[in-house]
């Protein structure tokens, strides 16, 4: 056994240092971010699997002990299994993270994919433990057992569960729709139950607004799929604000223009696409006037 388990270490540190200088030829960003999560992992896998090749010469042992030796590692090599297959999803994702920087100015294609990993990522560690766990209970004889009689009732049983547990059901589907779809993502400007704010964060259950004063607007995942929203920065960050004035007869509206074009073009925020000031109602009493000026994006607008 010991001398298994040090050659299992030996092919380990082996096979790390060829991953690392594969991925160090592919992207100096790539080793950091995937090989070095998944040494404690796949150390835990070389070491099972080379303890589970020489388990069989263990013949001085008696069959239950034998027994229980080969079952533990069994479980054990599941859950290294579970553990290396999440390290490889977290570290995947950390790497695309790195290349798709959200902290810089023209990000819509960066904020696209920074959603859709993290959903995906998400849904994917829940799958994988969910697997993981089903192969754990399945290497016990009674509860294989139960499965196969549960078989027999499985429509029923399925329609149980899934009733029971629409609400996870429906939020999971909606997360992986929202992944795909991308009707939000990160960092996007929204207006959520009249609030406006910037999507914070994505989970598969929920969804995190981060409101103009630091409130955080928690919202269930389903809500963006069923109900409608204002995306600000669906497509671009452009905005085009609006300002009303109300004035009498006498105002001379060829002047307000020039002077709105001066003010307009004297400020920085302004993006140089509309500078407009029209009539919009007249009544008995005045006039209502309304000025629209472009920004970059919501905050220069405002």
């Amino acid at each position: 056994l010991g001398a298994a388990a040090v050659l299992g270490l030996l092919a380990h540190a082996i096979a790390t240092r060829l991953l690392s200088r594969w991925a160090s030829r592919i992207d100096a960003r790539l080793a950091p971010s995937l090989v070095r999560p998944l040494r404690p992992a796949s150390r835990l896998i070389f070491l099972l699997v080379a303890l589970q090749i020489v388990t069989p010469t263990l013949g001085t042992l008696p069959e239950s002990v034998a027994g229980l030796v080969r079952h533990g590692l069994a479980l054990l090599t599941i859950a290294a299994g579970a553990w290396l297959a999440i390290a490889v999803v977290g570290g995947t994702s950390a790497w695309m993270r790195a290349n798709h920087r959200v902290d810089v100015e023209d990000n819509l294609r960066a904020r696209e994919v920074v959603t859709r990993i993290n959903v995906l990522q998400r849904s994917a560690v829940v799958v994988i433990v969910v697997i993981a766990l089903a192969m754990a209970l399945m290497t016990f004889p009674s509860v294989r057992q139960i499965g196969t009689t549960l078989l027999a009732s499985a429509g029923i049983a399925g329609l149980a569960i899934g009733l029971a547990a629409r609400p996870v059901l429906e939020n999971l589907i909606a997360g992986l729709q929202l992944a795909l779809t991308q009707p939000i993502r990160i960092d996007d400007v929204v207006i959520v139950e009249g609030e406006w704010g910037r999507i914070e964060e994505i989970t598969i259950t929920y969804v995190v607004v981060r409101v103009w004063d630091d409130r955080r607007l928690v919202v269930p995942i389903s809500w963006f799929i069923n109900r409608p929203f204002q995306n600000w920065t669906r497509r671009t960050a452009e905005l085009t604000g609006v300002v009303f004035l109300y004035t009498d007869y006498t105002v001379p509206v060829d002047r307000l223009r020039e002077a709105l074009r001066e003010i307009v073009e004297s400020e920085p925020t302004w993006d140089g696409r509309v500078c407009v000031l029209q009539v919009t109602d007249a009544t008995e009493k005045g006039m209502q006037l309304r000025a629209l000026v472009s920004a970059r994006d919501s905050g220069d607008a405002w």
